[in-house]
């Protein structure tokens, strides 16, 4: 049987963790755009411009990444309510608790794990 409210606490943790990095992403990727906009880069010729179009798309992937995973967050704090945590969405059976913990947020079981984020 899943320790249901070990797993709310560690969901909640991270989903802290996640909104609280959300801030200085949007940051980074304000102050990359801002220098991007005041400098005059062609970033296809220019040695940095390479560097900013890195850094920018470096802190977007980071930031979608974070949003993603506050959304699986969510959908497991969701399945907990529902009673349905723990529970693989595809075959029904129970999700290991080491799997648990390392992925709290998992809807898969390991098996049907392969191929899905």
């Amino acid at each position: 049987m899943v320790d249901v409210e070990r797993f709310r606490i560690l969901l909640h943790e991270e989903r802290d963790r996640k909104l609280a990095l959300l801030p200085a992403l949007r940051g980074d990727i304000a102050g990359v755009s801002a220098a991007r906009r005041d400098s005059n880069v062609d970033d296809e010729h220019d040695p940095e411009g390479s560097t900013i179009a890195f850094e920018l798309s470096q802190a977007s992937a980071l930031l979608e990444q974070s949003r993603a995973g506050l959304a699986q967050i969510d959908a497991a704090l969701g399945r907990m309510e529902h009673g349905t945590y723990g529970i693989c969405e595809v075959c029904g059976a129970a999700i290991p608790d080491g799997r648990l913990e390392a992925r709290p947020w998992t809807p898969y079981c390991i098996q049907h794990a392969a191929g899905r984020a």
